[in-house]
């Protein structure tokens, strides 16, 4: 095996010389009117990705836990019990609590990184009112619709967290399109970027028009002076849609590329005895390709023998579940399955400029790690 010369990253955001140069003229133009905040980049930005995701709205704020703060709002969780995975981001169960709602956590569904219907029948209670479920690496799970259809025979509401799942779908469906409402992320880590922010989508008129006025400070319209609710600052700057509005229009392409490099893992993975793909469904964003390791396999060991060969692993979705989390050690920690699968998988790199050559060497270095560990 050939060295590699260049480092491999566990990811990398690509802006090619001519989206720079967008970037630049609608940054400029904005400074030249003075519209910095909440004006055409970020009118475009919400009317484009509502179109891409086949919502009514999509309502620009500065994060996607601005946009889950805002759904919890505007659900009125306070006081109410939600179900919430035990094996996602922070935010996703933060934003009930700060909200004042209760979270109780669902184990996870090895298949898919997500939670399963049975899951959520062993967790729901007489005091549960909402479901937030996530979409892990891109993935939705197979069981989504049945998911939906027992919420709303159950009188509960369904909400999407689709931080990972920009351009993923199931049955045609856009990943947003299940719930009544869904929050993606723009950080600089996902597959598209707006440098920091989030969106959240919805096909209902009224809550839309909450939305808008929850991200700032509660006023009903950005012109006026009175405020009919307690809202915060959410708002999405024009600088931040301005990069928005141009990652949008490559990320067909981008999910495209990583969707090459995904197949390109699992064909060459796929008949390895000491590993297993999990693999979506469906179309995924392919946020993340996900590894599982054998069980008593030292995953940090796999990451620094295969760093010592060029190739920095991303991080893991998620490699400390919530429920092993300091801030949220009163809740229950009863979650094998999420204790399992947690602690043995790795990611692998996956990305626009990733190339090829590169994807095979990845391969190729994971094989012989793998050989030399078991």
């Amino acid at each position: 095996m050939t060295p590699t010369t260049q480092p491999i990253y566990p990811q990398k955001i690509v802006f090619s010389e001519a989206d720079r140069a967008e970037i630049i003229q609608r940054i400029d133009f904005s400074l030249s009117t003075g519209q910095v905040a909440l004006g055409q980049n970020v009118q475009e930005f919400e009317a484009n990705f509502a179109q891409f995701v086949g919502t009514k709205h999509a309502i620009a704020v500065n994060s996607g836990g601005a946009a889950i703060a805002i759904a919890m709002h505007l659900l009125n969780v306070k006081d109410q019990e939600v179900l919430v995975p035990t094996n996602t981001f922070v935010a996703t169960a933060s934003e009930v609590l700060l909200a004042g709602g209760c979270v109780r956590l669902v184990d996870t569904d090895p298949k898919t990184f997500s939670v399963s219907l049975n899951a959520l029948k062993a967790a729901v209670t007489l005091q549960t009112v909402g479901v937030n479920i996530v979409h892990i690496g891109g993935i939705i799970t197979p069981e989504i619709e049945a998911i939906r259809d027992w919420c709303q025979a159950q009188g509960l509401w369904l909400f999407e967290d689709a931080a990972h799942a920009h351009g993923s779908s199931f049955n045609g469906k856009s990943a947003g399109k299940f719930g009544c409402m869904a929050a993606y992320s723009f950080y600089a880590t996902k597959v598209m970027t707006s440098g920091e922010g989030g969106m959240l989508v919805t096909d209902d008129d009224d809550l839309a028009a909450k939305a808008k006025g929850l991200r700032d400070y509660g006023k009903p319209q950005p012109w006026v002076s009175y405020y009919t609710q307690l809202g915060s600052n959410w708002r999405m700057s024009e600088f931040c849609a301005a990069v928005g509005v141009v990652q949008l229009k490559r990320l067909p392409k981008f999910i495209e590329w990583r969707e090459k490099i995904a197949n390109f893992y699992t064909q060459n993975l796929q008949n390895s005895p000491q590993i297993t793909l999990v693999l979506p469904p469906e179309k995924s964003s392919w946020y993340k390709y996900i590894v599982l390791l054998p069980p008593g396999v030292n995953r940090e060991q796999i990451k620094a023998k295969m760093k010592e060969k060029g190739v920095s692993l991303p991080g893991g979705v998620y490699e400390t579940p919530l429920h092993q989390q300091p801030i949220f050690q009163e809740l229950s920690d009863q979650f094998p399955l999420a204790n399992d699968v947690c602690q043995r998988h790795i990611c692998l790199p996956i990305y626009f400029s990733l190339t090829e050559e590169q994807a095979a060497y990845i391969v190729e270095c994971l094989h012989l790690v793998l050989s030399e560990i078991m």
